[in-house]
């Protein structure tokens, strides 16, 4: 079972399953996990499922695509390893990713 690791904004930890295929906003939004409100479903026309990466973690999810990088440009909360969770496809690679949850903007 491949793993991803949810940072809330508090510093509380979740460990949920991380479904190859999936993306990480849809795990991390079927795990219950309400604080992350990805309010367009993961069409990427919003920054509501915006995350922090683990810099050990973040060669592992590939490149970040030029709406993605338009929509964290308006994000105040916006670090060298922000990404939008909608946009990450998790793989078997990425199994012990770690996310934090970013500040609302």
């Amino acid at each position: 079972m491949s793993k991803l690791i949810i940072v809330m904004r508090s510093g509380a930890e979740h460990e949920v399953e991380g479904i190859v295929g999936r993306s990480v906003m849809e795990i991390i939004r079927d795990a219950g996990i309400d604080e992350l409100q990805a309010l367009c479903g993961g069409s990427c026309s919003c920054a509501t499922c915006h995350v922090h990466l683990d810099p050990a973690c973040a060669g592992r999810v590939g490149d970040m695509q030029e709406d993605e990088n338009d929509l964290l440009d308006a994000s105040a909360h916006r670090t060298g390893t922000s990404r939008l969770s909608c946009q990450i496809r998790f793989t078997a690679a990425m199994d012990g990713l770690r996310v934090t949850i970013a500040a609302e903007d």
